[in-house]
């Protein structure tokens, strides 16, 4: 297959997925490696570079080329910030800093002892990155993001787009890398990823005449194919990190969350990332030694169209009793959006000896719905429906605690890896396929809808005010 079949990857936190898209959005072939999150210490996230940024999208390449040898072009998205050194092969000589780790935070402390909190930036991390790898790493070579590191692999180029600029803080200055900055950090302009206009071919894939776009950021590629377009919708991403975004007709802006232009004429987006998505989720399910579980992203595979395997279908299968259940405040590494605290830690309440794993395993579904209200309700928005995005929505019970937890039906996208998909529409404007950002939303589709339980929705409106209470004050 080849024509207008093009590639999206995604470099996510704990796995490369990618898939190859027919010109109507239909998955004809999908690949997934996964890769080991590293945590040194509580503060600090980290990959294995090489492995993560560089091999695995070459090996998810090179297994979608058994089903379609020549796509038309190719686009990789990542989670942001992200930086790592790299020699002058562009092969990484030092850990790849992912989101949040302390090494981008310098040396002066943050959180309420401090008497200051994190948002100076909404992407406070770039710069602290960069001082730290340079301090690491004198000399190198080049020192980049996820994306640029596996795009010169795949191309030879490492190129990132102008969306991704929106993620280096200081270090750009309007449409320029910011000289004054890069002086102070101690590099030169030489050693920082090629900006590349967003939709613009970047180079040309090696081994192949597909085009190479620059490389882009998950989350937004998530939204282009999300179908979250009116106002009441919160797209909703189940990745590593849980990333939300309310749809409203006007500007809002609320205290420790972000307000963003939407790609529809007069919508905006109000919302932010939290840590409570499947680094928590997977991290508390992982406690309860014994419980049946499932894990929330897949082993990896290579799967043509259709062969889900692993999808849960049909209703949640819950059994205990509505009111016992526990409650998580899930900050096991401090959190984002509202608080931007890295001191904030997590903690268990009303544990009592009637819970089995069950009801703990519950309760840390129920508190990724928590954090989606209690962003809502800081902004002060009215939803209708969550639209939800990401490797955690094949967890059936997770969708149904968030539908009782939220109190409104959530609409699972049809293809689980929004962000390989979003990529993969925009290497068609790479190729010259699209001319628009907005033709993707024709990719959109819903698998399935998550009704909340009246039964459930009862106890857990009970448990969101005791997790209100217990919060810290906005």
């Amino acid at each position: 297959m080849s024509g207008s079949v093009t590639v999206g990857i995604d470099i996510g936190t704990t796995a490369t997925k990618a898939v190859a898209a027919d010109e109507d959005g239909r998955v004809v072939a999908r690949s997934r490696v996964a890769h080991r999150l590293r945590s040194p210490q509580p503060d600090q996230l980290e990959h294995d570079a090489g492995r993560a940024w560089r091999q695995g999208p070459l090996k998810a390449l090179a297994e979608l080329a058994a089903v379609v040898p020549e796509p038309a072009a190719l686009c990789v998205a990542s989670m942001v910030p992200s930086l790592t050194a790299v020699d002058g092969r562009g092969r990484p000589v030092g850990p790849g800093l992912l989101y949040g780790d302390a090494r981008g935070r310098g040396p002066e402390p943050v959180g309420p002892a401090s008497g200051r909190a994190d948002v100076s930036s909404v992407m406070p991390d770039a710069v602290g990155f960069l001082r730290w790898a340079v301090h690491e790493q004198p000399g190198a070579a080049g020192y980049w993001p996820a994306q640029a590191v596996a795009n010169y692999a795949l191309a030879g180029v490492p190129a990132i787009d102008t969306a991704m600029t929106m993620s280096l803080g200081d270090l750009r200055k309007g449409a320029d890398w910011n000289s004054e900055m890069l002086e102070d950090v101690g590099v030169d302009v030489s050693q920082l990823p090629v900006v590349v206009p967003m939709g613009e071919r970047a180079g040309t894939v090696r081994g192949m005449a597909a085009a190479l776009a620059p490389g882009t950021v998950d989350a937004f590629c998530d939204q282009i194919v999300s179908g979250a377009e009116q106002a009441g919708d919160v797209l909703v991403i189940f990745g590593a990190t849980l990333v939300v975004w309310a749809v409203v007709d006007e500007w809002i802006e609320a205290p420790g969350l972000w307000t963003v232009p939407h790609l529809v004429p007069g919508k905006t987006m109000v919302g932010g990332p939290s840590n409570a998505g499947a680094l928590f989720v997977d991290w508390a399910r992982s406690l309860l030694r014994g419980a049946a579980r499932r894990s929330a992203l897949p082993p990896r595979r290579s799967l043509a169209a259709g062969d889900e395997g692993a999808e849960e279908p049909g209703p949640a299968e819950r059994g205990g009793e509505p009111a016992r259940v526990p409650l998580w405040l899930p900050y096991i590494r401090g959190e984002r959006a509202p608080y931007h605290d890295p001191t904030l830690r997590a903690a268990l309440y009303d544990l009592d000896m009637t819970h089995d794993a069950a009801a703990v395993e519950r309760a840390a579904y129920e508190a990724s719905g928590f954090v989606v209200r209690a962003m809502l309700d800081h902004a002060g928005v009215a939803p209708r429906r969550i639209v939800a995005s990401g490797g955690g929505t094949r967890v059936t019970q997770w969708m149904q605690a968030v539908a009782d937890a939220v109190g409104i039906p959530v609409d699972v996208v049809a293809v689980h890896e929004g962000a390989a998909l979003g990529a993969a529409f925009m290497a068609r404007m790479a190729a010259g396929l699209e001319t628009q950002l907005d033709g993707a939303g024709r990719w959109a589709s819903v698998g399935r809808r998550v009704e909340p339980d009246p039964r459930w929705q009862a106890a857990a409106d009970a448990r969101y005010r005791r997790y209100r209470a217990l919060c810290p004050a906005l």
